[in-house]
């Protein structure tokens, strides 16, 4: 079975999408959620953590047994545990059932999240593979650019469980696009030291390496400012803003568009540039932005357009600065690359459920507490990249092949 660079891209990213689907068709539907289960703004908050919890913690297991066994058979377990996660939540009679079933449904979801990053991996380092990771993220785009709108339009017509009807289909279409259109890339000869004992020996080797940790958590904070953005951006906009779920669902399409667009340039602007330094620019302008984003709002002006324009900025430099930090990050451990992806997709996840529930927490019916975590943690990526690339050793030696 061959596939083109292109077709490779196309299979990975839409692979992992189908668990990024489950998030982002589903935020419009927060507020009714809410209402139809007689639950509160947390506790329906607390359903999408949950999520978020089980995609990176599940990550752990997922990476390590697809360097034993290979990349497709773990991909094959976790569509399924998604789908028969998502019958249970379209079923689910309470808010307190939903969260348990969320949070399985994410078990399954994490398989796409993390073993698509290590196939990437198998196949190219360096330039080819920050092209293909930016193909793949833009394949990946379609979840959130078109599921917030398909969500909303499912939303007014069917209600708010048809949302999980639609990606137990979407996983089944996984399924058979798994079987059908990707090999394996993990050939047995790469298997035979791969072991539950040198996966742990693998993340004692990984948790040492600060360089490693640096870029993956340039990357994790980076990711939560969205994560922040996510988890109350429909509160905010929907009830605060008088937005209507359609209208919501475009003004976030605008900042996911945003993201992917200008992540398209990672192949071009590292093959001249380098990635270090691709990095170093864009964690600047990223942190600026919404730093500047967080003044405005300080100062008393709350005027939706220039909050959503500032964030289209500001979300366009973090597009450099996610697929860039994953390359770099897994350049130097291509024999644990599943393992090395696990610890990276779990850090970040972790990361961003905690920025979620101390934002969540600060929650206050207006747009402050989510500026100020997505400020807060564009201040901290940029600080963790001025210390992890501050001589960049490793990193630039990989600009120069």
């Amino acid at each position: 079975m061959k596939t083109s660079f292109f077709g490779t891209a196309l299979v990975l990213g839409l692979l992992s999408a189908i668990g990024p689907f489950a998030i982002d068709m589903y935020l419009p539907a927060l507020p009714s959620i809410g209402q139809s289960l007689g639950a509160s703004m947390g506790a329906v908050q607390a359903s999408l953590m949950a999520f978020f919890i089980s995609l990176g913690v599940g990550q752990i297991i997922y990476g390590p047994v697809s360097d034993m066994v290979g990349r497709k058979a773990p991909l094959y377990f976790g569509l399924v545990l998604f789908a028969l996660g998502s019958v249970g939540c379209a079923l689910a009679p309470d808010i307190e059932t939903l969260v348990v079933l969320r949070f399985i449904q994410g078990l399954g979801a994490c398989a796409g999240m993390v073993i698509p990053r290590a196939v990437v991996r198998d196949l190219h380092t360096g330039h080819d593979a920050a092209r293909l990771m930016s193909l793949l993220m833009l394949v990946f785009s379609v979840s959130p650019i078109l599921a917030p709108l398909a969500g909303s339009v499912l939303i007014e017509v069917f209600g708010w469980r048809a949302v999980f009807w639609a990606v137990t289909v979407a996983a089944l279409l996984g399924l058979v696009l798994l079987a059908t259109s990707l090999p394996e890339t993990r050939p047995p000869e790469d298997r035979v030291n791969s072991s539950f004992a040198s996966a742990l020996a693998a993340y004692g080797v990984l948790l040492k390496d600060r360089h490693f940790l640096g870029l993956v958590f340039i990357g994790a904070f980076g990711i939560s400012s969205f994560f922040a953005y996510l988890a109350n951006s429909s509160f905010v906009l929907i009830d605060h803003y008088g937005l209507t779920p359609r209208q919501y669902s475009i003004a976030f399409a605008a900042n996911a568009a945003s993201f992917i667009g200008i992540s398209q340039f990672t192949g071009k602007l590292s093959a001249r540039f380098g990635l270090v330094k691709l990095v170093k620019f864009a964690v600047v302008g990223y942190a600026l932005t919404m730093s500047l984003l967080l003044a405005v709002n300080l100062s008393g002006m709350e005027r939706l357009d220039v909050m959503l324009g500032m964030l289209f900025v500001g979300y366009g430099f973090l597009g450099l600065v996610v697929p860039t930090t994953a390359v770099l990050a897994l350049d130097e451990h291509g024999e644990i690359a599943g393992t090395a992806s696990a610890l990276m997709g779990t850090l970040q996840f972790v990361t961003g459920a905690v920025v979620m529930a101390v934002t969540g927490a600060m929650a206050d019916g207006t747009a402050r507490p989510m500026v100020a975590g997505i400020a807060g943690s564009a201040i901290v990526a940029w600080v963790l990249a001025r210390i992890t690339l501050r001589h960049a050793g490793r990193a630039a030696a990989q600009d120069k092949e």
